[in-house]
């Protein structure tokens, strides 16, 4: 007779940021408490939830909100909170590294712990979302941290527009998937809403690796000085958990502060994933043209 399957609860926080770090970490913190209560294991806040998304703007000010990895103040106070709560917390943060700078996050685990980093790999650069002004390219690569529950991977923001990320991660072990973000309307096409189009892409990432995926959003309007005048982003929140097929399971709406939380059985997954193929027919021989822009190889 089959055992007990090994059931992980997760959770997606969302709530809308002030300028404030004070304010904002309190908020997660409580957000993160409410989380604990409802059963969750591995609790999941936004991406850069520590003030505004200043990347609206190309300002050097704003390198002043970055913090170096060691000694840094939020991370220790949720090492502090993790270990308090027995839960795992991936803590996003901007992090100064002697002359460089990364959207990085730090992965605690449930004994207050910590992990390890990443580092954002894919760096957007668009209207609102200036980020290569702030952030250099990643260069930890992509990782699966095993912890107390389950061996997860996280990606930040744009990395969840590629589905090689996602499977980097699983091919290194990880169970569940893990996105923070902060995504919203764009500034210079206030009628363009990508927030379908941006649950579709990581719910292909979670049925394509028969994987739970957890996705964290911001909500609320933030508007930021920049040199050529004020830009606006209202933030869509939709922070939702998927299930392994795709399936959203839980999902938030974009206005409200929310915490959703969702069990899955992680053996019974497992073994769905080990029966379904998708790791035992892939051809890694063929895919040499994923290194190229135009589709071409050497052989071709």
């Amino acid at each position: 007779m089959a055992g007990a399957g090994r059931k992980v609860a997760v959770a997606a926080v969302q709530f809308a940021c002030t300028d404030t770090v004070a304010d904002n970490v309190a908020a997660a913190e409580r957000l993160i408490r409410e989380a604990h209560k409802k059963g969750a294991n591995i609790v999941l806040i936004q991406e850069l939830f520590e003030g505004h998304y200043f990347c609206q703007a190309q300002r050097m000010d704003f390198f002043g909100r970055a913090k170096p990895y060691k000694e840094n103040p939020t991370i220790m106070r949720m090492q502090k909170l993790a270990k308090e709560l027995d839960v795992v917390i991936p803590v996003s943060f901007f992090e100064e590294a002697g002359n460089a700078h990364y959207n990085s996050v730090a992965i605690i685990d449930a004994d207050g712990t910590d992990l390890g980093l990443y580092r954002k790999s894919h760096i957007p650069d668009g209207p609102g979302y200036q980020e290569k002004f702030y952030f250099n390219p990643g260069d930890t690569g992509f990782k699966a941290f095993k912890t107390k529950y389950a061996t997860i991977g996280v990606g930040i923001c744009w990395d969840q527009w590629f589905p090689e990320t996602a499977r980097a991660m699983v091919l290194q072990g990880a169970e569940i998937l893990f996105y923070p973000t902060a995504i919203g309307s764009e500034p210079q096409d206030m009628n363009l809403d990508s927030r379908e189009h941006w649950k579709r892409v990581m719910q292909g990432h979670a049925g394509a690796n028969l994987v739970p995926l957890v996705a964290s959003n911001r909500i609320g309007k933030e508007t930021v000085e920049t040199e050529h005048g004020n830009s606006t982003i209202k933030f869509y929140g939709n922070s939702f958990i998927a299930g392994p097929t795709g399936e959203i399971v839980k999902l938030a709406n974009d206005k409200d502060e929310e915490v959703l939380v969702a069990e899955f059985d992680l053996d019974e997954i497992k073994s769905t994933r080990h029966g379904w193929g998708i790791f035992r027919d892939r051809r890694p021989d063929l895919y040499k043209v994923l290194l190229t822009l135009d589709g071409k190889t050497s052989s071709s």
